[in-house]
């Protein structure tokens, strides 16, 4: 049983051998590990709250990101949709520009084909007048010249009649 049962001698020296260590623990460890235990809460802290910090920055961030990103995509849109209306206005104006000359270019064609008729019209009066005067002439001619001629123009002129 002795070995169960400790003595009271060994009990004494175990509790002077405590006492005496647990004294220069508190003497001199505790304080120094109080306080590195006191920094390194202090600095967990610190970094803890700089995380926080950082966090609440990172979102602002990515707000200020979000708000600039959907600003550039308004921008965006304003400038296609102008764009878009500036070629859409470049297309009509090219259209009604484009619709302006071709009916320009049909009424100057309509000018030179008229003028060009009326030269033809004045040519071909100009030719018949000078076909009439030759055949005028020619049957003024044959005319005075006797009057066996001169009936058989006539009779000529009545078949030719007929025939029409």
């Amino acid at each position: 049983m002795d070995l169960i049962i400790p003595s009271a001698g060994l009990i004494f020296w175990q509790l002077f051998g405590f006492l005496a260590l647990l004294f220069i623990l508190i003497k001199f460890a505790w304080k120094p590990i109080l306080a590195t235990l006191a920094e390194r809460e202090a600095s967990i802290d610190g970094a803890l709250k700089a995380a926080e910090q950082a966090r609440n920055e990172m979102a602002n961030l990515k707000a200020e990101n979000e708000k600039l990103l959907q600003e550039a995509r308004l921008e965006r849109d304003t400038i296609l949709k102008k764009a878009q209306d500036a070629s859409a206005k470049m297309i009509e104006e090219a259209k009604t520009e484009a619709g302006k000359q071709g009916a320009l270019m049909i009424e100057n064609a309509k000018a030179v084909i008229e003028t060009e008729k009326k030269a033809a019209l004045a040519e071909v009066k100009t030719q018949v007048a000078m076909l009439t005067l030759e055949v005028t002439e020619k049957l003024l001619r044959k005319n005075l010249s006797d009057e066996k001629a001169q009936s058989a123009l006539v009779d000529e002129f009545i078949k030719d009649l007929k025939l029409n």
